[in-house]
């Protein structure tokens, strides 16, 4: 069985819950108090040198990085409606899972980190250069979505667990888009069972 170490508030981690759940895999989840400094601790270093979740150990496997974990599961489990293997399907898929990770993740965290997780000792110079910077982003998301239900198709795919677990993220900072085509996609996401068994119980 897999072995899944990942923190709810962790976008990384959520995304992986995400498909684990929805396609009904089988995993163990160990919880990473990153709060307390779980993610620092000598005996999570020897797990994943980067202190940072999730990681997902199969067998002699283990990988560190969410969009790899969501990859090697798909192509593990032949998840094909996921992660399509050719034509247009694959090539969206893989373009809008690095532009998440180069284009939008180092944005969102920069806000939420800053405003919300690190309070009275968070920049907030760097938020607000970083709100500036995201959302043209977000113009990009919206555009692209114009008369496409998701990311890469008429399915959802990996891309889209990856990118709505960074748009649930914002909630936090209260900076998610409120323009249609956005709208639309994201409470389509996050209706499915596995993002909502992801989500931070409080």
């Amino acid at each position: 069985m897999y072995q899944l170490y990942s923190f709810p508030y962790s976008p990384h981690s959520r995304r992986v819950v995400s498909l684990l759940e929805q396609a009904g895999i089988a995993y163990e989840n160990h919880m990473v108090p990153m709060m307390e400094g779980g993610h620092m601790t000598d005996e999570y270093l020897r797990i994943n040198p980067n202190h940072q979740v999730p990681t997902l150990i199969d067998g002699a496997i283990r990988i560190h990085e969410s969009n790899a974990i969501l990859r090697y599961l798909c192509v593990r489990h032949e998840l094909a409606d996921w992660y399509p293997v050719s034509g247009e399907g694959f090539a969206l898929v893989e373009q809008w899972l690095d532009w998440n990770q180069c284009q939008l993740a180092k944005l969102m965290v920069d806000i939420v980190l800053n405003r919300v997780f690190l309070g009275e000792h968070g920049n907030l110079q760097a938020a607000d250069a970083a709100e500036e910077l995201i959302r043209p982003k977000f113009d990009v998301m919206e555009d692209h979505l114009n008369g496409r239900a998701f990311f890469a198709g008429s399915k959802p795919t990996i891309a889209d667990l990856s990118l709505a677990s960074n748009m649930f993220q914002l909630n936090f900072a209260q900076l998610m888009p409120q323009t249609p085509n956005i709208l639309r996609w994201y409470q389509t996401i996050a209706e499915l069972p596995g993002f909502q068994k992801s989500l931070p119980q409080v």
